[in-house]
This record gives structure tokens, C-alpha cells and sequence, in this order.
């Protein structure tokens, strides 16, 4: 049963995207979004992150922001209590098929360096050869085989070329595998495969319904492609200013930067 929204309340649910979206540099979050998100909640809103980073990625954050809802991680395929610290849903990428996925890519473009997050609150990110780390802060492991990645149980796993950028690698891989697995893109150098079925509407979906809230009721707001179907889901979605083309082409708003506080600018005029 979905709660009724208190009186004048413009959305019950705000559902914030992390990198490029509510995260300045360095992993921080400005003192004005931070008031503007706790007045939000004194109005009656609930806050829920939505982030393709898996828990393991994004729990040093949730501590820094005091934050003790529910997070919609990996690209949706989890759902974390951040109060209790423990994973109420996951969904895994069955390690098969996620390698008969990279050697049908690989058919059609050559080799591409992979990485893949492995499933659990405290796994480790692992880096197969030639992969590059752009987000040197995140807790990753080196591996020497291709073969060592599908050690153990996963979420997704993360591509790179060493020619095409992430648009075409994108394209070239949805072409090729977007009937086996879920392909995005969810930021610079980070294109990925995730369960078939699996993105960030299906984890908030998941999410909201433990909430007893739902998509009427949702404001989303992001930064690029791995967004888009959040925003088909919310009732309405907002790019910032940073955002990928595809996404402000989809959006219902576009506000400032993230590093110029684009989500409290919505929150305070929103939420008085």
C-alpha cells in the first residue's frame, strides 16, 4: 500500500545518484546540499541513494553523511540497509554468462580490459589485466588472469578498450550482448555489464516498495546514461548541468553542476 504524501509535500521520495550528481570532488557533499536534504526530511521527504557503485564502494560515504536508509547500489542489483549494515536484495551476474559476454565483444572488437565487483558488503573490487583504475580512493585488487575474476560470486563487470571511447563502446556492446546482459554506461571510463533485467529502476522499485512509496511520488536526479531508466521510472527526473547528453535529452529539468549544488537548488525552491 503506497503511504499517502503529507499535505503540500511536492515528492515523498527524493532518489540521488552519487558521482557527478550529489558528490563533489574527493568524494564530499557541500554544506548547502546537506541542509538542503535535511530540510527536505524535516518537511516529511525521504532521501534514498541510487549509485551503480557496489556497497563496498559506497559505505565510506553513507558513514561520512550520517546516512541511515536504504541504498540502491551496483546499478540496482543491490539494496543495502545502511542503519543495520547489512544487504536486504542482491542480485548476481551469473559468471558464465558474463564470460561468454566478454568473448563475444572481444569477437567482434578485439581484446578489452576487464574488472568486476564481486557480490557482498565487503568484497573486493578485482582488476584484471590491463584494466585501468580512474578512482584511486576505491578499494580494488589486482589479479594476473582473466581467469581470476570469476573466483568467486559477482555483480558486474566493468569493460575498457583501448581504442574506442565509452559512447562506441557502449553501442558496440549493447549491439552485441544487450540481449544477454544489461550493458550502460555510468561514467568516464566506465562502461558495464550487469544482470539481465537489472538497472537502476528495478533496485529503486525494489527499494521504494519496502518504503511503501512508489514512482508517482519520486523526484531522481543524475548525471548520466545509467540514469535514464531512474528517470523513466520517477515521476520526474533532473540532469545536472555536468550531465551526459542522453540523459538531459530524457530529462524533465536540467539544474546547475554538481560541484555548484544543482540538488539543493531544486531541494530549497521545493522544499521551503
Amino acid at each position: 500500500m503506497t503511504s499517502a504524501l503529507p499535505h503540500a509535500l511536492p515528492y515523498a521520495l527524493i532518489a540521488t545518484d552519487l558521482d557527478g550528481t550529489l558528490l563533489r570532488a574527493g568524494d564530499t557533499v557541500s554544506a548547502r546540499s546537506y541542509a538542503a536534504l535535511a530540510t527536505a526530511r524535516a518537511a516529511g521527504a525521504r532521501h534514498i541513494i541510487v549509485t551503480g557503485r557496489p556497497v563496498p564502494q559506497v559505505r565510506h560515504v553513507l558513514e561520512d553523511l550520517g546516512y541511515t536508509g536504504l541504498a540502491v547500489c551496483g546499478q540496482g542489483a543491490q539494496v543495502y540497509d545502511a542503519a543495520a549494515g547489512r544487504m536486504l536484495h542482491s542480485v548476481p551476474l551469473d559468471r558464465d554468462l558474463a564470460e561468454v559476454a566478454l568473448g563475444k565483444i572481444e569477437a567482434e572488437i578485439g581484446e578489452v580490459f576487464a574488472a568486476v565487483n564481486r557480490e557482498g558488503v565487503d568484497a573486493e573490487m578485482l582488476i584484471g589485466p590491463g584494466y585501468r583504475m580512474w578512482h584511486p580512493h576505491l578499494p580494488t585488487v589486482r589479479v594476473p588472469r582473466r581467469s581470476d575474476l570469476w573466483s568467486a560470486p559477482i555483480n558486474k563487470v566493468l569493460l575498457q578498450h583501448p581504442e574506442l571511447d565509452d559512447d562506441e563502446l557502449t553501442r558496440v556492446a549493447r549491439g552485441v550482448v544487450g540481449d544477454l546482459v544489461n550493458v550502460t554506461m555510468a561514467g568516464e571510463h566506465t562502461v558495464e555489464l550487469q544482470p539481465p533485467g537489472i538497472d537502476k529502476a528495478s533496485g529503486l522499485a525494489w527499494a521504494t516498495g519496502v518504503l511503501g512509496l512508489d514512482a508517482s511520488s519520486t523526484i531522481a536526479f543524475g548525471d548520466m546514461p545509467n540514469d535514464i531508466p531512474m528517470f523513466a521510472w520517477a515521476a520526474h527526473g533532473v540532469a545536472m548541468a555536468n550531465a551526459h547528453r542522453e540523459l538531459v535529452a530524457v530529462a524533465d529539468e536540467v539544474t546547475l553542476s554538481n560541484e555548484a549544488d544543482g540538488i539543493a537548488v531544486v531541494l530549497e525552491r521545493l522544499y521551503r
